[in-house]
This record gives structure tokens, C-alpha cells and sequence, in this order.
């Protein structure tokens, strides 16, 4: 991929201006057009591996989603290509939309380029073709969605059909009927999770965010555009933490081959006036998050997008992805529709929040802690809230940062009687450093955890209970990669491999643990003091700082700062 210079008067921390975010998405654009089909209806890109809806489906997403792209760099050229494709597809080459078909997802991403698109594609169609299309897209009005952020695919399809003058009260009800549903998984403090239960990741940024407000803004209705501009600007005060000094977003959750699709909610802030970030810093975390992946390997010898994380991973990749799932990263270039006149584009990028200051910052809708650091750039998350075991490792380790990822090892567990389960997490609370949750381990022993932060450092307070006397536990830490250096050290009821017994009742185990870049660190045993007084009672003596007590037991923990 051919970039232009690196601007670094504009752009200190990034050296990448709209001209760079130009050339990554015409290169993008000019490396899938061979792999169309003859029509140009399908998009098959290359590679072995096919999603569980068939080669059908994975073409029509190679279509949607690289459309998605241009219609954002807004290229007459292209979207002429994708016209045609568009009139050959809705002739009968696609699939229907059915009822939790994975067209009802490809649907959304045509119909939104349609609406951001509308003097030079839409209004250049054929009037058959546009009743065709208009057809087709007519039947994610009334098919059933995953109770997820699936609800918003007819939502943004019924907002396009509205603006187009097809099917008005069709699209009305379909529109009421799904930002209606995801009102029940909205947790408060800009907070989504993504269906019933504690799924938190970045499908708040992606999907359930981006769909209402896009629509609100489209469809200029100042009341809906208050509502969920308030939540997206809300979110992104917590959301704009989760980078990395070097650009990585937090390494966590599912569909993470859809990479810096993570800056849409930074530019959707700034296209809609609902953002606390200055244009800078929105910039400047975009451009990290580009760069970083585009310097790493995200793109492969051909210009494709692979299946992975920096370079091909089927680690992070799901049953739905496909060779073309990547490209949901599309949306990262929603900044795209900001003229280049706009502050955001012209104004010198500030640093993020990782490079202003240490921070141990508290997330109570998902119950989570995060910590970073300046010197080393690194942002860790403590997960105290979050599951779902369909995507085990992902959601239930102790935590995640921007330069690890989860391993085979069960690294940041607690290992009772040799089995990793964390299932059933219930939260107990977040304040000033520290998280809490209970969660079930090996045959239905509740562990207790406390989690407490400062600097880079970490204490880990596990009370196990219910266990039978002399069960073995065994505690993990991080497992770094990317030039970090991880640490864990025993403090309470564990041997030097991190390893007990439970005894007779509830037991304690305490480990010290450090993630960090700094090769320079004082010795981790000399930056914190740990003293156990009774069953799930502890004492915490930061060197030069400030003194807690720890109470923790099965039903809750109770922190107070010492004297």
C-alpha cells in the first residue's frame, strides 16, 4: 500500500493526514475489484475459509462491505462498478433476506451507502432497478433479527426505504420497532450490552451506537439525534481510553478482524457535533488505530485484508467470518464524510488520554478498571463484568490490554482444582483503583476477586469458597508480547509457582502483577506492601502513597483507606 509522506507538523503522533486515510481506502478499494464476479455482484476474495452461511452469502458480503468503503471515500468511478452489481444482484443473483440470515447484516451496509450516496447511485438507477432493489431490501422490514445489534439492520434499511418514498409505514414501524428493542440492553453512562447478559466490547462503537445516531442525523430528527448523540458523546469519554500510546485498541471481545472499524464512534462524535474529544485527539486516536494495523500486517502481499488481528490469526475470528468479514473495517472510514475543510481533519493532533497522564480509570456500567501508563503507552483492562462464555477466551479473563492477547495458557486466571471456568460473573463494584466480581469456578466453588491499581502495578485478592480442603489453586498473570515485560509475584497463600491449597473454609491468595514497557521499573516487591489479617481481610501499602483495607467476602467487598 502506497501512503503519501508522513505529515508530522499536522500530525505529531501519527504523521497521518486525510490524504493518507484517501490512499488506504483507493488502494482497498483497487485490491478487491479483481476478485468480482463477472456481473460484479459478488465479491469472492481468496482463501480456504468460508463462513457458516455459504460461499453465496460470503460473496454478497464481499459486495456490501467494500461498497460500505466507497461509498464513504465517495468515488464516482468505483460506485459506477458497484451500480452495476447492484442491478445484477437484486435480479436474482442474491440471496433473499430471511429471517436471522446473515443478508439482513449485508443489507444494512447497502442500504446505509445508498442513503450517503443517493445523487450518484441511486438516483442514477434505472427505475426498474430501484423498484428491484427497493424489493429486495423491503423484506429486512419484517425479518426476525438476532436479539442483538442485529435489530438495527432493519432500522438502517427502513431509514434508507423511508428517505427513497418506498414502503413508508412499513419502514416507520420497523424503525420504531427496533431502536425500541435496544433500549432494554442500554446499562446507562453511554453503555450498551450487545443482548441480554454483560456482553460489552466494541459493538457499543460499531453497531450500537453507530446505527442510531447515523440514522438520527440522516434523517435530521433533533430529538432522536439528542438521545443517542448524548449516549455516543457520554461513551466515548470512557472510549477514548481503550488506545494505546502506539494506536492498538484494547485486545478484547469478538470480531476483532474488523480492526480500526474501532474508530467509527471517534468519527461519528465528531459528524455529528457529540463528542467530548477535541478534533485532535479524535484524529489522533483514528489515525493510531489505521496506522497501527497498516504497519503491522492487516493487509497481505495482494492488498486484501486478512482474517486476523495484525496478520492472518483464527484465533480472533468467529463460525460468521468470512473471507470478506474483515471489511466490515469499512466504517473506519466514516471521518471520510467530513469535508476537508473540517476542523477535525485540519487541527494538530493532540495526544490521547494514555499519553497525558497515568490513569487508573473506573467503567461501572461493565464493571470494569482501566489503567494505563504515559511512559510506556500501555492500557490495561481489568474485567470484572463482562462475559460471554459462547466466546471464551475473549470476554472472561481477569483482563486485557493494547500489547497482549489472550493465550492457550489462560493467562490472567484463576485455575481452582486445574479448571479455568470463570462463568456466571456477578459484579461487586468499582471505585478510586480498584474492581470487584464474584464468579463460579470448577465445580460450583465461588471465587470472590478484587483487583486494585496504581501506577502499573496490580494486586489480585482471590477468596475462594466452597472448595474442598486442599484444593489446588493456581494463579496466572499476563502473557506479553510486543517488547512488555510482565511480572506476577506471590503474596498471600501462594508459593513461588503462584500456586495453593485451599484450607479449611474460605481461603485467601494474593499476587502482585505488572504489565509494563518501562525497562528501568523499581522491583515489583518494592512498590507495594500486602499484609493478611483475617478470612478475606487484607491490608495494601503503596510505596510513597496512599494505605487501603480490604474486606472481601462472598456477598461483597468493602474497601477503606487506612490511616
Amino acid at each position: 500500500m502506497q501512503l503519501p509522506p508522513e505529515d508530522r507538523t499536522l500530525s505529531p503522533y501519527t504523521g497521518y493526514t486525510r490524504a493518507h486515510w484517501e490512499a488506504a481506502a483507493d488502494a482497498l478499494l483497487a485490491a478487491v475489484e479483481p476478485y468480482a464476479t463477472e456481473d460484479r455482484a459478488l465479491y469472492h476474495l481468496p482463501g480456504d475459509r468460508q463462513s457458516w452461511s455459504g460461499r453465496l452469502s460470503d460473496g454478497l458480503e464481499g459486495y456490501a462491505r467494500t461498497l460500505l468503503l466507497a461509498a464513504l471515500r465517495q468515488d464516482g468511478t468505483a460506485l459506477e462498478r458497484y451500480a452495476d452489481g447492484l442491478a445484477a444482484g437484486v435480479s436474482g443473483v442474491w440471496p433473499r433476506i430471511e429471517d436471522r440470515s446473515q443478508p439482513l447484516v449485508e443489507a444494512a451496509s447497502i442500504a446505509f451507502a445508498l442513503r450517503i450516496t443517493k445523487p450518484l447511485l441511486w438516483d442514477r438507477l434505472d427505475d426498474a432497478v430501484r423498484q428491484r432493489a427497493a424489493a429486495w431490501l423491503g423484506d429486512a422490514l419484517t425479518a426476525e433479527a438476532w436479539p442483538c445489534n442485529w435489530e438495527l439492520f432493519p432500522v438502517t434499511v427502513a431509514g434508507f426505504l423511508a428517505s427513497a418514498g418506498y414502503e413508508p409505514d412499513a419502514s416507520r414501524k420497523a424503525i420504531d420497532r427496533g431502536l425500541e428493542r435496544i433500549e432494554q440492553w442500554y446499562v446507562g453512562e453511554g453503555w450498551y450490552t450487545d443482548g441480554d447478559g454483560r456482553k460489552f466490547d466494541y459493538y457499543n462503537g460499531w453497531a450500537m451506537h453507530l446505527y442510531p445516531v447515523l440514522h438520527a442525523w440522516l434523517a435530521q430528527d433533533d430529538q432522536l439525534a439528542d438521545l443517542y448523540g448524548g449516549r455516543l458523546s457520554r461513551h466515548l469519554e470512557d472510549y477514548a481510553r481503550l488506545f494505546g500510546a502506539d494506536g492498538a485498541p484494547m485486545h478484547q471481545g469478538r470480531s476483532l478482524t474488523y480492526r480500526f472499524a474501532t474508530t467509527a464512534p471517534l468519527w461519528l462524535g465528531a459528524l455529528t457535533g457529540h463528542t467530548p474529544l477535541a478534533p485532535g485527539e479524535t484524529r489522533r486516536l483514528a489515525s493510531g488505530a489505521l496506522k497501527y494495523f497498516l504497519d503491522r500486517g492487516a493487509v497481505d502481499a495482494n492488498g486484501l485484508l486478512t482474517l486476523g488481528w495484525h496478520g492472518p490469526d483464527p484465533a480472533v475470528l468467529q463460525g460468521y467470518s468470512g473471507p470478506a468479514s474483515p471489511y466490515w473495517a469499512s466504517k473506519g472510514f466514516l471521518g471520510l464524510l467530513l469535508p476537508a475543510d473540517h476542523e477535525v481533519w485540519t487541527a494538530v493532533e493532540e495526544p490521547g488520554p494514555a499519553e497525558r497522564s497515568d490513569a487508573v480509570t473506573s467503567i461501572t456500567a461493565p464493571n470494569w478498571l482501566l489503567q494505563s501508563t504515559s511512559s510506556d503507552g500501555l492500557v490495561r483492562l481489568h474485567n470484572h463484568g463482562s462475559e460471554d462464555v459462547r466466546y471464551d477466551p475473549y470476554y472472561t479473563r481477569l483482563a486485557y490490554s493494547t500489547v497482549t492477547e489472550p493465550s492457550p495458557s489462560y493467562d490472567n486466571s484463576v485455575i481452582v482444582d486445574g479448571d479455568p471456568s470463570r462463568t456466571e460473573i456477578v459484579p461487586l463494584g468499582v471505585g478510586e483503583g480498584w474492581v470487584a466480581s464474584r464468579h463460579t469456578a470448577a465445580g460450583g466453588t465461588q471465587v470472590s476477586s478484587v483487583v486494585l491499581a496504581q501506577g502499573a502495578v496490580e494486586v489480585r485478592a482471590f477468596l475462594v469458597a466452597g472448595a474442598e480442603p486442599g484444593t489446588s489453586v493456581r494463579v496466572t498473570g499476563w502473557s506479553p508480547r510486543e517488547g512488555a515485560r510482565a511480572e506476577l509475584l506471590a503474596a498471600v497463600g501462594l508459593d513461588d509457582e503462584l500456586s495453593g491449597v485451599t484450607g479449611e473454609g474460605d481461603t485467601l491468595f494474593v499476587a502482585l502483577a505488572r504489565l509494563t514497557g518501562d525497562a528501568d521499573a523499581v522491583p515489583l516487591e518494592e512498590t507495594v506492601t500486602v499484609r493478611a489479617g483475617g478470612a478475606g481481610e487484607l491490608t495494601v501499602v503503596w510505596s510513597g502513597g496512599p494505605e487501603a483495607r480490604v474486606r472481601l467476602n462472598g456477598s461483597g467487598v468493602e474497601i477503606t483507606a487506612g490511616d
